[in-house]
């Protein structure tokens, strides 16, 4: 299983919201470039990043920053966050990210999923962000009743590279992972899924591997906080 260290982007800086929330969020880093090396550094396999103001805005925002990270380390990044249209995934590809996330255009525009995905084998995600297993949109701010699961069964024959499964109410809390709808969502597909909110500690990050279908996890606040050691997380689930 792969652990992803995030890093969210708002104004420029490396941040932490809780349950999503933009006025909740912690500062932890005013040079994201340093800290995606710290991370690699550490020995990371790939980098998560979102961009904040860009899921609210619906367009690249924080594109200095992740500019600055490209070039600052070696290792495949991933980002999320106002991507919504084959421009932005085309420019962000062209500048050297190795997977772009598409979140809201895979419930408002699904066909796009599919489109970039038959355009860049390999180098597009679907982000599915739920609370109580329906899926919210555009930052979060935005509550449907579509399933996360009956979504991410959509995607089946899209050629999607992965799911990033993101449960708001656990997001930014450190109160664990809800590792059985993760479980539950991973098992219902056979695009590899990776686990996002509430990562808190070691033993959370073992959980989710030994459940033998989750392809990855993503961890944040509890790397920054110190909660999670980085190099020794990555130890272990090497090991």
């Amino acid at each position: 299983m792969i652990l992803y260290p995030a890093i969210d982007l708002k104004d420029g800086q490396c941040v932490r919201l809780l349950r999503g929330e933009m006025q909740a969020a912690t500062v932890f880093s005013d040079d994201p470039a340093a800290q995606a090396c710290a991370f690699e550094a550490a020995g990371c396999d790939w980098l998560h990043l979102v961009d904040l103001n860009g899921a609210f805005a619906g367009a690249p925002v924080n594109g200095a920053a992740v500019e600055a990270i490209l070039a600052a380390v070696s290792v495949p990044a991933q980002l999320g966050g106002g991507v919504r249209d084959m421009a932005t995934i085309e420019m962000w590809l062209s500048k050297g990210l190795a997977r772009v996330i598409l979140g809201t255009v895979a419930v408002e525009t699904p066909s796009l999923v599919r489109e970039a995905a038959r355009a860049f084998p390999g180098q597009v995600a679907v982000g599915i962000d739920a609370r109580g297993g329906k899926v919210a949109t555009r930052g979060w701010a935005e509550e449907t009743d579509v399933d996360a699961v009956a979504l991410a069964r959509s995607f089946e024959d899209a050629g999607v590279a992965a799911i990033i499964y993101t449960d708001i109410d656990r997001d930014g809390a450190m109160g664990g992972p809800n590792i059985a709808a993760t479980e539950a969502l991973a098992r219902a597909v056979t695009i590899p899924v990776i686990a996002s909110g509430g990562v808190s500690r070691l033993a959370d990050l073992i959980a989710l591997r030994d459940t033998g279908a989750i392809a990855g996890a993503i961890s944040g606040r509890a790397l920054y906080d110190g909660a999670i050691d980085l190099a020794e997380a990555l130890a272990a689930l090497r090991g």
